[in-house]
């Protein structure tokens, strides 16, 4: 009777765990980027023949970013998403941090096939893209230039956006007044030049909106609201082909990127979440990319794949890297929950 009882026991938690795995598998392959007209592109290019070739569905979804929306989901068990598509900084502290898989290079065909900042123990990248000023061509003939045009609200009135954060906020600001875009985060890297970058972002407080989704700003200047705006270059190059927009992008000034695939962990797909990375990896399905929104392309044999038409809008063309910045991902793992919470608190004054 005992051995019947331990025997049926034994059973019942086998069947639970069966059920409970069974359960993490009900679940279909997750991936998640950016939203809008970029990962429109990415459900042409990646999503639909990835999933075409799994012989299974795979969903999308889109976030706005946060390394606490990350981390909160691996904590308490709850990793509904499999691969997601994370900034740099948010790829170096999850790393340090044990929340993602680590990436099988083998299977890329190495380190080597990328260029170095899209290389990462637990990320590859899957774009270089670059914020700078966005403006209407229709309704400012005189364009904006540079930063300090952004700021000089008596030559160029009327209301402006920025992202809300701490993070290119201040580099601009700097930027604007007069830091070289390669020396500014040798200057953000002291009290005094963390000072002269709030001071600047006080003259012009009452003349921003402030955006938080990186469809927001170009919805924002084709509405009119404002008069400029710091955006992603895709999502400029994007609207003027969909919609035969006349929006502007000012390179000089701008700030470039890498964002990058990562694996979350405890993931019930680390082999397909691998083999999407290694397919939405490959330079000829990168090399698509750009027919839908112009960002660089980490895998260095793309380029040879893209249509010369193109290569003027993307951020690795050389021409448009000239006077522009990296952005400074080790600056930020240091200080961006220190400079971010002084960057609210400067918000609610």
């Amino acid at each position: 009777m005992k051995l019947t009882h331990i025997a049926l026991t034994a059973c019942t938690i086998l069947g639970g765990l069966a059920m409970a795995a069974g359960a993490a598998q009900a679940r279909d392959l997750t991936i998640v980027s950016w939203g809008g007209s970029y990962q429109d592109g990415q459900r042409e290019i990646y999503f639909k023949p990835f999933a075409k070739e799994l012989g299974k569905p795979v969903l999308d979804e889109s976030w706005d970013g946060g390394y606490g929306v990350l981390q909160a989901k691996v904590k308490a068990g709850e990793t509904n998403w499999d691969v997601v598509q994370v900034e740099a900084e948010e790829l170096e502290l999850g790393c340090a941090d044990g929340i993602y898989e680590n990436i099988n290079w083998e299977q890329l065909g190495g380190k080597d096939k990328f260029i170095p900042a899209a290389v990462h123990d637990c990320g590859v990248g899957a774009i270089v893209w670059s914020t700078g000023i966005a403006y209407n061509g229709d309704t400012m003939k005189d364009a904006p230039k540079s930063w300090a045009d952004f700021w000089d609200v008596k030559k160029f009135p009327g209301k402006r956006s920025l992202r809300k954060s701490a993070k290119y906020s201040l580099e601009f600001a700097l930027i604007a007044d007069g830091v070289a875009p390669k020396e500014v985060y040798d200057v953000l890297a002291t009290p005094e030049g963390v000072e002269r970058a709030f001071k600047k972002l006080d003259e012009i407080k009452p003349h921003i909106v402030w955006w938080e989704a990186g469809a927001q700003p170009v919805q924002l200047l084709s509405s009119g609201e404002v008069v400029m705006a710091s955006v992603y270059n895709g999502r400029i190059n994007a609207l003027n082909r969909t919609e035969n927009k006349n929006f502007g992008f000012v390179w000089p000034g701008s700030i470039y990127a890498v964002d990058s695939w990562a694996i979350m962990k405890g993931t019930p797909f680390p082999k397909e979440s691998m083999d999407f990375i290694a397919f939405a990896s490959k330079a000829d399905n990168q090399a698509k990319l750009p027919e839908y929104i112009t960002y660089g392309l980490p895998n260095i044999e793309a380029d040879k794949f893209v249509a010369d038409k193109y290569r003027k809008d993307l951020p690795t063309t050389p021409a448009n890297m000239t006077d522009a910045a990296s952005i400074g991902v080790e600056f930020w793992t240091d200080n961006s929950e220190s400079l971010n919470q002084r960057f609210n608190a400067w918000l609610a004054q």
